[in-house]
């Protein structure tokens, strides 16, 4: 059975609405996806951090309740779990602060076991972070040498922008090795100040990879891949509670489409159809949908079931 392997941060996300709280949830970029996927009954695997209290430990026991291995998560004793706040204003979307305890960034795991055409998802800053970098790199090119298809989410957020000349080099080695690369308007305007999916697939992408997706909210979803082709995907009207995961849980969508559709690392390089795209798409914007109707950072457990049943 195919596998996912997510590599990336842990949080405990606290949502705010008009400065109150009305949430709290375990979170983290990849950790969404994760878990969306994991309901499912995709078999999925976390490689990531937290601290040794009772939100780390809420963290690990969420995962295992959600199909998720745990066991590549490291506990570390003397540190305190990640707290993200997350202030929804009146579109749903979010502004963040991120408060984070740890002594130092370490990373320290057994590699799990990868095997040709599973998928491993990574990005945020914990795929560029300076600290962790050599570990991370190292897992990358060794899920590459074991034939995954490599999924890469930029998602750089705003906060780290004074950080973008030191962390280019890490950015461009992430694009040379991911199979497909999908980022957000936003992303690229804090990144390269530009955000036409045009301007940004020419300019910074295509010389490293030829498959991208660029998402721009409630805009068109925008492909370019190999061959020329140069697609847009009108977002369907949603009823809006909160777009915290959308981008996470587009992600998940998109990997679950690759396996549900029988899409190999083969068939990747070979370059895939338009049809297989539109599929792909049709179900990542079927997991965003759906993950903005609701305050958690994952899809919903009755749209889960309905979604793993067509892989059966």
């Amino acid at each position: 059975m195919r596998k996912v392997i997510g590599i990336g941060e842990t949080v405990l996300d606290i949502i705010f609405r008009d400065d109150q709280p009305v949430q709290a949830v375990p979170g983290g970029s990849v950790f969404n996806s994760l878990i969306s996927l994991g309901r499912t009954g995709i078999k999925c695997t976390f490689i990531s951090e937290t601290g040794n209290d009772r939100v780390g430990r809420g963290i690990i026991r969420f995962l295992q309740d959600n199909g998720v291995d745990a066991t590549s998560v490291n506990v570390y004793p003397s540190s305190k779990s990640p707290i993200s706040l997350a202030f929804l204003n009146e579109q749903n979307d979010a502004e963040y602060i991120f408060y984070k305890d740890h002594p130092n960034d370490r990373l320290e795991f057994a590699y799990p076991q990868v095997d040709c055409d599973d998928v491993v998802l990574f990005g945020s800053y914990y795929a560029v972070n300076p600290v962790i970098r050599p570990q991370v790199q190292a897992f990358l090119e060794h899920a590459r040498q074991r034939g995954a298809i490599l999924y890469y989410d930029v998602n750089f957020r705003a906060s780290h922008r004074d950080e973008v000349m030191k962390l280019t080099p890490n950015i461009l080695e992430n694009l040379e090795m991911a199979d497909v690369v999908r980022g957000s308007s936003e992303d690229f305007q804090v990144l390269y100040r530009k955000s036409d999916p045009d301007q940004v697939y020419r300019t910074q992408i295509a010389f490293y990879t030829k498959k991208f997706i660029c998402t721009q909210g409630a805009d068109p979803v925008e492909l370019r891949a190999e061959g020329g082709l140069s697609k847009h995907y009108p977002v369907p009207s949603t009823r809006t509670v909160s777009t915290i995961g959308a981008g996470d849980n587009f992600n998940a969508g998109f990997v679950f489409g690759l396996l549900r559709y029988g899409i190999t690392r083969d068939m990747m390089e070979r370059g895939l159809t338009e049809q297989q795209w539109d599929l792909c798409i049709s179900c990542a914007q079927q997991f965003s949908a759906d993950v903005c109707q609701r305050l958690d950072n994952y899809v919903g457990i009755d749209f889960a079931r309905q979604m793993g049943s067509q892989m059966e």
